[in-house]
């Protein structure tokens, strides 16, 4: 059996790693998108844009107010567990639900809305069944349509307690023009 040794930095050597990876995550989390859907709207995302979106911009915000340690915290989770939300055109209030979690604590996430067959073998891959939503942090996977499981899942996987992050406005994504695939809105509970 193999012993692992820690190598600890002196103190100096430390506070300078914090401080890289803060200003790291700070620049990271400081970016913006500008982009018009088939409609015409301009929408303003912090995520990138879905690949029907024309007249593409990436900002690159400075004075972000949220603190060094918060931003850490979240684009540590946002690393290790990356946080996707699988949903369906058809499916209201569930899928809303699960993406105000997510907006409300401030977490950017990856939206699936499930209308190709592929997208519905995927699903059917990643949670065994075609219902939704599916929330996937990491590894884990939810599909039950609860609060306290989708913020339980957030909290084991590290993501900053609601209130500690500004909250986010992701809308849900813009219908295609593609035939929708058959998932399953789950029952409410």
């Amino acid at each position: 059996m193999r012993t692992l040794t820690r190598y600890h930095l002196p103190m100096h050597a430390n506070t300078l790693l914090f401080l890289a990876t803060a200003l790291c995550a700070s620049a990271a989390s400081a970016q913006q998108y500008r982009w018009v859907d088939e409609k015409g709207h301009v929408h303003y995302t912090d995520t990138p844009p879905p690949v029907t979106a024309k007249d593409v911009q990436k900002k690159n915000l400075q004075g972000n107010e949220l603190g060094a340690q918060q931003n850490f915290q979240l684009s540590t989770a946002m690393q290790k567990s990356p946080v996707t939300l699988y949903t369906h055109t058809e499916c209201k209030d569930p899928c809303q639900s699960a993406r105000d979690v997510l907006n409300t604590r401030g977490i950017p996430f990856k939206e699936i809305s499930v209308v190709t067959q592929q997208q519905l073998d995927e699903l059917r891959r990643v949670s065994g069944n075609i219902s939704v939503p599916v929330m996937v942090v990491g590894g884990y996977v939810e599909t039950s349509s609860s609060i306290g499981a989708y913020n339980q899942a957030l909290d084991i996987a590290g993501y900053p307690a609601p209130g500690i992050v500004p909250p986010r406005h992701q809308l849900p994504p813009a219908p295609t023009a593609e035939k929708p695939a058959a998932a399953q809105q789950e029952p409410a509970k």
